[in-house]
């Protein structure tokens, strides 16, 4: 990937996920009760509590259960679990700044109360501008439709504000309505005082507030109309979606810029004299990404999931260009892939494994038949994504002597990371994209020369006691060993994105038993849920990594039989997010994070400003 498309890459440490509704409750009402015990000084301990619950958990807990209720009336998709993390991230702000305020009026003799005051409404009409711009986001209503959700944890907070200060006697004139609507006395002090007037000037601020958001979505959104067509919102709403609750929103963003695009898929499979599949190679020419399960991000597995031997979904060359939309195109790629296997023919004789060196290139391959798998690397150098393009051309050459389908894969197993303005990506015209095609032209020509014998083959795997946190997703590791005239091949598929550098050679130089191997990943995106620089490697201990390959190479060899491989090819039509695209989206989205963050903090102050301006003149 690029620079740029790195940058978008390491959103993905913003993931997380939204925590049900009643944990995120419980701990509103948790922070509540001790922001009671430590403002409120009453006789017990435990009516501290209860105050902090009533007067600040109360809000939260309204907020929580009416605000989805509320805003699918109006046609929102606002989940209870999105509801109640937003009202309890509300509930923080508001204590922060009160907390902020309290120790400022402590420490300062000419503010007292009465500054407290001012900054509580000023949190509370914060609180609504924020609701208000995650609301617009996520449901996409207009300014004033999203204000109505949005104004309930506020409109809460000022009624129990209202009451329990004492401030409905100013306009209460029936002794019955004051008798319930008007109860200072059972608060602490410290609640007490705000007249109606404050309340007059809460909703003035949140008029200013609701403004701002307003003014500042439109000049954000503007950069993305003008060179995607689309809004950022929808952007905002999908990436809000997928890191709280792990829906499927961004996929249709991704639909609406995406492009369609023809790509081949090759299907290697290898089946016992009986009939029975033992292993199945599958590689369509696509990205799995752009992160977690979004688009092709789960396509490995979905692959395994399909084959009936042993399979191995191998990285192809092919870049974020080539992310597919939406994980529904999955389908057609795996649709694709059986019409492949369906017509697939088949021949036990094959050539042992070869490999050549040109330039940083190194490829490893052999021959089945007139078909051919060959492996790139250019391990010990650290390289990420190879281009479209340029795997296209790799191929045509290995082709030149006569070799007709080839599984061209790119290892993908040597980076150092997402820092730095060259992240390895080999695009057309560079020195590594001619050193691949040489050294594609030179394995063609070796495998069209050499002499084949009876093929055998032994599988094995292991889905490890890794999880995708630690950079290895649900395939675990695989191994496909190949023996022909008692020369042995071995193909070892790690299902993560990327490899440490120098644990490939690590590997290669520590197992025995092999006469040549090649380590592959199959830059599955599920272990990017986590962060976008998630290598295998990374997080859990190389030498138990290469004492289980190692292990695993023992049971393949171990498992050697007569078998008989068949390869064909076929192309799918997807849509993708296609040239220029995903750059285009990578600066807007990276240009919207650096510059939003600022123009937030620029319109913030001015807000401010204007808020004490009001207080001032008030």
């Amino acid at each position: 990937m690029t620079a740029t498309q790195g940058n978008l890459a390491s959103l993905s440490r913003f993931i997380f996920r939204a925590p049900t509704w009643y944990t995120s409750l419980a701990f509103a009402l948790i922070i509540a009760a001790m922001t009671g015990i430590a403002a409120f000084d009453s006789r017990f301990i435990l009516d501290d509590a209860w105050q902090g619950v009533f007067l600040i958990g109360l809000p939260t807990s309204i907020a929580s259960a009416v605000t989805p209720w509320v805003d699918r009336r109006l046609g929102g998709q606002l989940t209870p679990n999105r509801a109640t993390l937003l009202a309890v991230i509300c509930e923080l702000i508001t204590i922060a700044m009160l907390t902020v305020a309290g120790v400022i009026a402590l420490v300062t003799v000419r503010l007292g109360q009465n500054f407290v005051f001012d900054v509580l409404l000023v949190a509370l009409a914060s609180i609504f501008a924020f609701r208000l711009l995650i609301l617009m986001a996520v449901s996409r209503h207009s300014l004033p439709k999203a204000a109505i959700p949005a104004s309930i944890q506020t409109v809460a907070a000022a009624v129990l504000l209202a009451i329990y200060s004492g401030a409905t006697a100013f306009i209460l004139e029936d002794p019955m309505l004051r008798e319930y609507l008007s109860r200072p006395e059972e608060v602490p002090p410290q609640v007490q005082g705000f007249i109606p007037q404050d309340f007059i000037i809460l909703a003035v601020i949140c008029v200013i507030y609701a403004l701002a958001v307003w003014l500042f979505l439109v000049v954000i959104d503007q950069p993305w109309r003008s060179s995607l067509g689309v809004s950022a919102l929808d952007f905002l709403r999908g990436f809000i979606g997928h890191i709280a609750e792990g829906t499927r929103e961004l996929e249709e963003f991704f639909e609406d810029i995406g492009e369609q695009a023809v790509v081949p898929v090759t299907v290697l499979s290898v089946r016992r004299p009986g009939g029975e599949e033992k292993a199945r190679f599958v590689l369509p020419m696509i990205h799995p990404g752009p992160m977690g399960e979004i688009g092709g991000g789960n396509l490995p597995k979905r692959v395994a999931e399909s084959a009936d031997g042993l399979a191995f979904p191998p990285h192809a060359t092919a870049g974020h260009d080539f992310n597919l939309v939406t994980e529904r195109e999955v389908d057609t790629i795996l649709s694709t892939a059986e019409t492949a296997y369906q017509n697939l023919e088949y021949d036990d004789q094959a050539t042992p494994g070869h490999r050549v060196t040109e330039g940083e290139a190194t490829l490893t391959g052999q021959a089945f038949g007139d078909d051919a798998l060959v492996v790139n690397t250019y391990a010990p150098g650290c390289a990420d994504d190879v281009e479209y393009a340029v795997g296209l051309s790799a191929m045509s050459e290995a082709r030149v002597d006569g070799l007709d389908d080839v599984l061209l894969v790119d290892a993908h197993n040597c980076n150092d990371g997402l820092e730095g303005d060259d992240l390895g990506h080999v695009v057309p015209g560079s020195e590594r994209s001619f050193d691949m095609l040489h050294g594609a032209g030179k394995l063609g020509g070796l495998l069209t020369d050499a002499k084949t014998d009876q093929l055998r083959c032994g599988v094995a795997w292991d889905k490890t006691p890794w999880e995708p946190e630690d950079g290895v997703g649900p395939l675990g590791i695989r191994v496909c060993v190949f023996e022909v005239d008692g020369h042995r091949t071995a193909y070892v598929l790690i299902d993560g994105n990327n490899m440490e550098p120098g644990l490939r050679e690590e590997i290669i130089d520590a197992v025995e038993g092999v006469d040549t191997m090649e380590v592959m990943t199959s830059d599955t995106h599920i272990v990017n849920t986590v962060e976008a620089e998630n290598q295998v490697g990374q997080a859990i201990p190389e030498k138990e990594v290469i004492a289980l390959i190692g292990d695993l190479v023992d049971r393949a060899v171990a498992d050697l039989e007569p078998v008989e491989a068949g390869m064909a090819s076929e192309q799918a039509t997807v849509t993708v997010f296609g040239n220029d695209r995903t750059e285009t989206l990578a600066s807007t989205a990276n240009a919207m994070v650096s510059m939003g963050g600022a123009l937030a903090a620029a319109f913030i102050l001015v807000v401010m400003t204007v808020s004490v301006l009001i207080f001032l003149l008030t």
